[in-house]
């Protein structure tokens, strides 16, 4: 398909409300305008976007001058932007605020966007120029990253069909199109099910729950518009303590089944059969695209670089934590017995004995632990490690920038040195109806400077149970890792110093490792000793708290691993197939005979609402990438606790450096042995998660 004759914009979209179309206003390059998005105003800022695409497509390939650097890579660089500033605007509308007029824009206009991609890709005139630089790159005096640049442009314009015959490219078209629909569909009938929630209606159901908790259920309850009752919301931030603290085991199971049979219960919100035609549109894509399965296509330019490489490591894993699963189950059930409860251990018992467990072997009551958790507390914790490490500090702004929800807080980040702006920062931590379960990241600006330079503007999303009003907010310690985790990404955005934007995005199986090594701090000595304060007093957490949490740092970590490599195993076995699945079900459940799971361990995430799959393309056979980017996260720690301090500024100088600067605009491998001076380890990992001992018990 190429692009229309005519390239210019439909009378239409010059009379339609350009808010949402202009160049972001504010201060500091431009701030996303919150306070003017509405549902209604996407239609034509999308029109006026894709217009503006074509527009500057057809400049390019009009272009009479042989193609060169700059008048085809850095100008494909610069077109469509506006496009870029909407969708980013409708992404975070989606996921955070996901009304059905939204879930009905996301239906009707992701087909619409993913045919606007291939228009470009297929443009038979504009790869022919692409190609030609291409050709030419090591003769035109380009320097490594304008190299790089083109020679990633090139072969992301070949994975995506560029090559192709005519009537291919139809058909891939095609499959792009449907694919986005069942993409928004999914997401959708998900969000559904997660806008759920078990309702306790007795007080004698809250047995074995912690006050705040207790707390934080009767507000949802109220958020809910429920008199009388608590509400246990069915997302994972209100499941997995409740499954932790509750002494009704029938509760447990209620509540463990509603939460893990979302998007598999047979109403209007099932999505089993979306994701078997997922699958096959998948499976027949990759035939097109000359790949022997959809895995195959997406690893191409990965660190792994094949299926094989990556199931390898994750066998190696597996083979240890399902080795301390077994022992894990062992030790649970033996207490179990001891108390009398006249019970096999079932998968909604695991994380209630595992704490049971927990407290008699180590002393540590997460419930004691919570008070010295707090949300204000941990997030100034991050941002003191962020000035420690790198010089960045944050200074909240105060009613200056718009903001989609009242929730959302923003901060400008400064170097501590000059002063000089960095970026921004915003913050939504809470959980509520229409936004989808779980933490991510977005970056809604990266940084660039071929065109003057542009500063990042970096988000978090979190789910946290707001405390209740007049209350702090308290977090788990998997919460305080989850907010960590999330802010490594942000800084990663923050911290990019990429000429051109397409180098800022990195591979999908590095994307976690700024992310999961932050975590990495949320344990360190000096940030507990700082910042772990008890929300009533004030008093530092105990010395022998510490103590006993850092003894228990790898308990339970055999579960752990194992739910969620199960996931990553079995998302690459079902994107090996050529030919996809026929029935989710049946193959979920051979998949998980295949592997071995315990009886006692369900998959962090089900194949009917594993929205890392089937959400989108991003995580698709690319689940994986958390366990391989952790490779390289337990050796990095590693050069810290070398160094004999977490704060080490030689070693925070190259990390910044070769791990969170570069982006993509150097080779990842590379850049590792650079801040490492070699190959990571992967025995790290198996240290890191207590594994070890585990596979010497084995051998």
């Amino acid at each position: 398909m190429s692009c229309p004759p005519d390239p210019a914009l439909p009378a239409a979209s010059e009379a339609a409300d350009p808010r949402l179309s202009r160049p972001w206003p504010g201060p500091w390059g431009g701030v996303p305008p919150w306070d003017d998005v509405r549902p209604a105003l996407f239609p034509p800022a999308f029109e006026r976007g894709i217009a503006e695409l074509r527009a500057g497509i057809a400049a390019i390939t009009r272009n009479g001058d042989p193609a060169d650097f700059e008048n085809t890579i850095l100008a494909l660089e610069r077109t469509g932007r506006t496009l870029d500033r909407t969708q980013v605007l409708f992404g975070v509308m989606v996921e955070n605020s996901n009304t059905s007029e939204y879930q009905a824009l996301d239906l009707e206009w992701s087909p619409r966007l993913a045919a606007a991609g291939d228009e470009v890709v297929f443009n038979r005139p504009l790869f022919a120029r692409i190609a030609q630089v291409y050709e030419g790159r090591h003769d035109a005096g380009l320097d490594p990253e304008q190299t790089r640049l083109v020679e990633l442009v090139h072969d992301r314009f070949v994975r995506a069909g560029a090559r192709l015959e005519p009537a291919d490219q139809a058909r891939l078209g095609a499959i792009n199109q449907e694919l986005a629909g069942l993409f928004a569909g999914f997401s959708a009938r998900v969000l559904a099910d997660e806008n759920t929630w078990v309702l306790l209606t007795d007080e004698r159901d809250l047995a074995g729950l912690p006050a705040s908790f207790v707390t934080s259920a009767r507000a949802a309850a109220a958020e809910r518009g429920i008199a009388h009752g608590w509400a246990i919301v069915n997302t994972r931030s209100s499941v997995e303590p409740f499954l932790t603290w509750s002494h009704r085991r029938d509760l447990r199971e209620r509540v463990w089944r509603a939460f893990k049979s979302r998007g598999a219960n047979g109403n209007a919100h099932d999505t089993r059969r979306l994701i078997t035609r997922i699958v096959k549109l998948r499976a027949e894509r990759a035939r097109l695209l000359g790949y022997p399965s959809h895995a195959h296509w997406r690893m191409a330019e990965t660190m792994a670089g094949t299926p094989d490489r990556a199931i390898a490591l994750m066998q190696r894993v597996w083979t240890a934590a399902v080795a301390r699963v077994r022992e894990e189950v062992r030790d649970m059930q033996a207490l179990a017995d001891a108390e009398g409860a006249g019970i096999v251990i079932e998968p909604w018992d695991y994380l209630y004995y595992a704490e049971k467990v927990r407290r008699a072997r180590f002393d540590v009551d997460h419930n004691a632990v919570r008070p010295y958790f707090t949300l204000e507390r941990m997030l100034e914790a991050a941002f003191w490690v962020a000035e420690q490490l790198f010089g960045l500090r944050f200074t909240e702004n105060t009613g200056a920038v718009p903001v989609f929800h009242p929730d959302v807080r923003t901060w400008e980040v400064t170097d501590g040195a000059t002063g000089a702006h960095v970026g921004l920062f915003y913050f939504d931590p809470f959980a509520r109806p229409g936004k989808r379960s779980g933490a991510w990241a977005t970056a809604y600006r990266r940084r660039e400077g071929f065109d003057g330079v542009r500063t990042p503007i970096a988000a978090n999303s979190c789910n946290f149970i707001k405390g209740a009003p007049g209350e702090p907010t308290l977090l788990s310690l998997d919460d305080v890792r989850t907010l960590f985790h999330e802010f490594g990404h942000a800084l990663h955005t923050l911290l990019s110093d990429v000429t051109y934007p397409s180098l800022a995005p990195t591979p999908r199986d590095f994307v976690e490792v700024p992310s999961q090594l932050f975590e990495y701090w949320a344990g360190v000595r000096p940030v507990l000793d700082r910042f772990a304060r008890h929300c009533r007093t004030g008093d530092p957490m105990p010395q022998e708290l510490l103590d006993r949490i850092g003894a228990a740092e790898t308990f339970n970590q055999g579960y752990a691993t194992v739910e969620y490599l199960a996931c990553a195993l079995i998302d690459m076995d079902l994107h090996l197939r050529p030919d996809g699945i026929d029935d989710a079900d049946a193959f979920e459940r051979e998949a998980l005979e295949r592997i071995g799971m315990p009886r006692e361990v369900t998959p962090r995430h089900r194949l009917p609402h594993f929205s890392h799959l089937f959400g989108s393309d991003a995580y698709s056979a690319g689940y994986y990438s958390y366990i391989w980017a952790e490779v390289m996260v337990a050796d990095a720690r590693q050069a810290f606790e070398e160094a004999g301090d977490p704060f080490d500024a030689p070693t925070a100088g190259r990390l910044r450096r070769y791990l969170l600067a570069p982006g993509n605009s150097t080779d990842r491998a590379e850049a590792y042995r650079l801040f490492r001076g070699r190959d990571p380890e992967p025995e790290a990992l198996l240290r890191l998660r207590g594994l070890t001992t585990a596979v010497s018990n084995r051998s």
